[in-house]
């Protein structure tokens, strides 16, 4: 990864009429080197996101015998040797860099891996992140962790030498539910998952094909994943579509930005991904999905967007499962926008890369924004017009993609000088975002 890359900018963006692209789906990249690696045979996945956290992701894949080999650009072959099949020298590294869906899934399936020694760990942003409520899940799994009552990395992780399925009660967290899912596949008998609370469903769409170990039934509305042990995985063939909350920063940026249109295309529109869209459709802002269809059990479709006049947003804590990536984007939205806006449930964004909601908060105020911020929510008493005279946005070094990029975008809309460093932290999730920022005119310049 490029390192300690300064961008400065100064100047509006002018209108714009486009078609653009965004990178891959970096969630089911992810997932999809991670699951098949365990799967029996050759997995192929197209349209894989080239971004430093896949490549933590696949290193650390290779690091646990995995052959993955890459057939041309965002093409890769994953020769998976089935469940179990990891194997690691005692007390060997596993570096996750910045991913936290990476670390947490991958402990899940190390946990119930026989013989798995090894040390676990991250950048500086990743080792400030609490890993308590994944600790004690893989416990219950009988993996041990040390040393004891220490929930952040470095830490080292010994695998259950007789993993037994669990039951398991959700919150928000798709990724603890992904780890309880990968752990119990290579457990004995079966693990149940009650989910509560709705939340990321890409793990469950990659594993559907495999009907007799992976069975979904709803009871009340209410979702119920059993999990059988100690079966075969099959290979998987996936083309992995445009990531939506890579996609939700243009298009925050075209409604903003009078006389502007874009058309993003061959996004992934999975429902448990697209909150920011339906907040800002219940304001009948101009966003349409077209080219809608399924492929590998996922939504894709085309996005349409044009400069809107928009009111103020009122995000139910009910939405944040499906909003999370996305909240700090509404943040801006809403600091630009007449009126008071207001997030409730948002108590999970102190454990992203950075304290999030806390630092969009600084960032806001200064340009003049009035924030309220408790525990769980946040209130922005936003307005259209931004005095930007003698004012700066200053971010230090956060290690934290998304405060980067809405910062840029913030600079872009109000024209207010502006500097990020740490910027190569975009490079983790969308490695394409400054040339595409570019292509629509932005003006920038980066500093090393």
């Amino acid at each position: 990864m490029k390192k300690n890359l300064t961008v400065s900018l100064n100047q509006k963006i002018k209108p714009y009429n486009s078609k653009i692209n965004v990178d891959p789906d970096k969630s089911l990249s992810i997932r999809s080197f991670l699951i098949g690696s365990i799967c029996q045979g050759i997995s192929i996945v197209k349209n894989t996101l080239e971004s430093e956290d896949v490549k933590s992701t696949i290193n650390a894949c290779k690091q646990l015998g995995v052959k993955i080999v890459k057939i041309k650009p965002r093409v890769y072959q994953i020769y998976g040797n089935g469940l179990g099949s990891f194997i690691a020298k005692k007390n060997a590294e596993l570096n996750f860099g910045n991913s936290g869906t990476a670390s947490r899934l991958l402990i899940g399936i190390l946990s119930t891996t026989p013989n798995i020694m090894v040390k676990l760990k991250g950048d500086h942003s990743l080792n400030k992140r609490s890993m308590k409520k994944l600790i004690i899940l893989m416990e219950r799994f009988g993996a041990n962790f040390i040393p004891k009552n220490k929930n952040n990395f470095p830490l080292k992780m010994v695998s259950s030498e007789m993993p037994v399925g669990i039951d398991y009660k959700t919150d928000v967290s798709a990724q603890l539910k992904s780890a309880v899912i990968l752990a119990g596949l290579n457990s004995n008998g079966n693990t149940n998952i009650y989910e509560e609370l709705k939340s990321r469903d890409h793990t469950e769409n990659l594993l559907k094909v495999n009907k007799e170990i992976f069975k979904i039934k709803r009871v009340n509305k209410k979702k119920i994943i059993k999990i059988l042990g100690k079966k075969k995985l099959k290979p998987l063939k996936i083309n992995i579509g445009a990531d939506p909350s890579s996609a939700a920063f243009f298009v925050a940026l075209t409604l903003l930005i009078k006389d502007s249109s874009l058309k993003i295309r061959n996004v992934g529109l999975n429902p448990t991904r697209t909150g920011f869209f339906e907040l800002l459709k219940k304001q009948n802002v101009k966003i349409k999905f077209t080219n809608l269809r399924k492929e590998n059990n996922e939504v894709l479709g085309d996005i349409l967007v044009k400069s809107s006049k928009i009111k103020p947003i009122k995000a139910p804590a009910s939405i944040y499962s499906k909003t999370t990536d996305e909240y700090l984007i509404l943040f801006m939205i809403a600091a630009l926008t007449n009126g008071v806006s207001s997030f409730k449930g948002i108590s999970d964004l102190a454990n992203k890369e950075s304290s999030r909601a806390h630092e969009m908060k600084k960032i806001l105020n200064q340009i003049g924004i009035k924030c309220k911020l408790t525990n769980d929510e946040m209130k922005i008493y936003g307005k259209e017009k931004i005095e930007t005279k003698n004012k700066k946005i200053i971010v230090r070094n956060l290690g934290d993609h998304r405060v980067a990029m809405c910062a840029f975008i913030l600079g872009l809309v109000t024209g207010t000088r502006t500097l990020i460093k740490n910027f190569e932290t975009v490079y983790t999730s969308s490695p394409s975002f400054l040339k595409i920022m570019k292509s629509l005119g932005a003006k920038f310049e980066i500093k090393k």
